[in-house]
């Protein structure tokens, strides 16, 4: 049993940290471990109060009508007025608008213009993305996101400003936690619209632009500095009615973009669930993430996998030996451990799965709860097992509720009363009987004895032959238990004369008892090997007990002194006096029962 559950233990804990290992290699749980994931390491922090953005809001369009209606004018304003004053002006002025095909040529060249004498402005392009099928080798290679097309600025305005593309990269769930830092088009390589605003504000503050590591060849996540409304927004139209201190925007990083409703510039974030974010806010918030060093990358899949495969068995080997507060201290410390060192790798720029870990040890945990249960009823249902056949049914369901009572070798030194009863006469009167008979009589006295001796709570020990043995206050503590076996001897002595008539009639034939009680310390227990045990008593209560029953005539039934002075004021006895017992030197005082008061 203890072999077999090994391996079933040692199975189960092999097939958890394999589903680990399929499901870290496979992305298994992906979605709903970001989710968890999000709420945990995408906490909203103070934002950087140099990012400032400009919002085409709804106020700017109820003032200037419909964006798609303008055309320079309006960017050209802005661009004059936030350079008009050079102390005042800002590090970086970036449009997250795209102004791809000329419109007007005195308002296009105005822009432009502007732009070129600001000498910081970045404007954004779009990358047209199509699905090609190439070859490699003998492979054919299926790419989603292959750059067909780059809608570049006009003209004259690509020719005096930076730009950068304002592509988006949305999960496999749909909410944005990447951002791409370059691309490759036909040779050129282009940066991301954050990445060319970040380096732009680097350079006019002399200081070296520090590289996030990528992924996937250009790809990193970031954290989110905030929810929307996080960064300092400012009407397009108050700006440029000049509501706006120029102050306002002295060296800092200005972004330009929508902000109202139905412009469809707004997208799923990590950072919020349940409401959409701008994209100029997305961009404020993946520049300040380069800004401030607070990118990512996903743990090396390998490397991962070993570590979680291994943290799941040795959870597995420790949760399977402990008892269930022991389990319970294992899951919280383990389950702990996980999200702490997913934190802390998370803050020092590595990424790994929240959830993986926590579920295979809930599962394991769970197993180990229900093996233990399974395994208890078991347990109980083998001593139950043992016992109904010779305990008394009230001491089976005692001892079918005690989750210590074990099945184990060994004993206790117990004070006990022990009961012999012997059929007085049987041997020669089953020698006038066919077998079938003489069993069918001996079965109806044991019968007897049985239901006297559960009864009045005690153990049936044993059956020696036509002799059987009763042992009370064993394996549980029983109140008045000399009271008990001296009932039990007087029940079974009663139930005979009713069976002496009854045999009589039918056979011919009859017989009766001989009963001996005692009582005193005894040792109890389990007494045999550990593939054949016996629960008895032994010791010189019992040897008294049996030499007592030896000693009776038919119908008499012997108590010793011990027992008489136990029960003294309950029973009705007739001295015997003084017997020699087969190997004692000394005799024993003896009385003969008569009644129980």
């Amino acid at each position: 049993m203890l072999k077999r559950n090994k391996i079933i233990n040692i199975t189960v804990i092999v097939m958890v940290a394999f589903l680990v290992m399929v499901l870290s290699l496979t992305d298994g749980l992906y979605s709903f471990d970001k989710m968890i994931a999000d709420s945990i390491c995408q906490v909203p922090t103070t934002s950087n109060s140099r990012i400032k953005i400009i919002g085409i809001d709804e106020k700017t369009l109820q003032e200037y009508g419909d964006m798609k209606t303008w055309n320079r004018e309006i960017p050209a304003k802005l661009v004059e007025k936030l350079f008009e004053q050079e102390e005042y002006s800002p590090s970086v002025l970036a449009f997250d608008v795209m102004y791809i095909s000329d419109v007007d040529e005195e308002n296009d060249k105005r822009f432009a213009d502007a732009c070129e004498k600001a000498g910081n402005v970045i404007t954004a392009v779009n990358m047209v993305y199509e699905t090609k099928v190439t070859k490699q080798g003998d492979i054919l290679v299926v790419n989603d996101n292959h750059i067909a097309m780059v809608e570049y600025p006009y003209g004259a305005l690509k020719a005096v400003s930076g730009y950068g593309f304002a592509n988006t990269i949305q999960d496999k769930d749909g909410y944005i936690r990447y951002a791409k830092a370059k691309a490759d088009f036909e040779g050129e390589i282009i940066d991301s619209f954050a990445m060319a605003i970040y380096k732009k504000d680097c350079e006019n503050q002399g200081i070296v632009p520090v590289m996030p590591k990528l992924f996937d060849g250009s790809k990193f996540g970031f954290t989110y500095t905030g929810k929307s409304g996080a960064y300092e927004v400012l009407s397009l139209s108050d700006v440029l009615e000049g509501k706006i201190p120029m102050q306002a925007f002295k060296n800092s990083i200005v972004l330009v973009g929508a902000y109202a409703p139905g412009m469809q510039d707004a997208y799923n974030v990590a950072v919020q669930k349940g409401a959409q974010m701008y994209g100029v806010e997305i961009h404020a918030n993946i520049l300040e993430a380069l800004m401030e060093g607070k990118t990512n990358v996903p743990a090396p899949k390998g490397i991962y996998t070993i570590a979680a495969v291994a943290a799941v068995i040795l959870f597995g080997i420790l949760c399977i030996r402990c008892k269930v507060i022991g389990k319970t201290v294992l899951l919280v410390i383990f389950g702990a451990a996980d999200i702490v060192a997913g934190k802390i790798l998370y803050e020092n720029g590595i990424v790994i799965n929240l959830t993986l870990l926590p579920i295979a040890f809930i599962t394991l945990y769970a197993y180990g709860l229900v093996q233990g249960y399974l395994g208890e009823m078991l347990r109980r249902r083998e001593v139950v097992s043992a016992f109904k056949k010779y305990v008394a049914p009230q001491v089976v369901e005692e001892i079918s509720k005690k989750g210590d009572f074990q099945m184990v070798l060994g004993g206790e030194n117990r004070e006990v009363a022990v009961l012999f009863v012997d059929i007085r006469g049987f041997t020669p009167m089953s020698e006038s009987l066919e077998p079938e008979q003489v069993v069918e009589i001996l079965n109806e006295y044991l019968k007897l004895t049985t239901e006297a001796i559960f009864k009045n709570g005690g153990t049936l020990d044993k059956f020696i032959g036509d002799a059987a043995m009763a042992v009370f206050n064993a394996p549980f503590d029983l109140d008045d238990y000399v009271y008990k076996a001296v009932c039990t001897a007087r029940d079974i002595a009663a139930g005979s004369e009713d069976l002496k008539e009854k045999l009589l009639q039918r056979f011919g034939k009859t017989v009766s008892f001989g009963i001996g009680v005692n009582c005193g310390n005894a040792v109890v227990g389990n007494i045999g090997c550990d593939f054949r045990m016996d629960y008895t008593a032994i010791g010189d209560t019992v040897n008294t007990a049996a030499r007592l029953e030896s000693n009776a005539k038919p119908g008499q039934i012997l108590i010793s002194e011990f027992v008489y002075k136990a029960i003294k004021d309950r029973v009705d006895v007739t001295e015997v006096g003084e017997i020699p017992l087969k190997g004692k030197s000394n005799g024993i005082f003896v009385y003969q029962l008569n009644d129980v008061k």
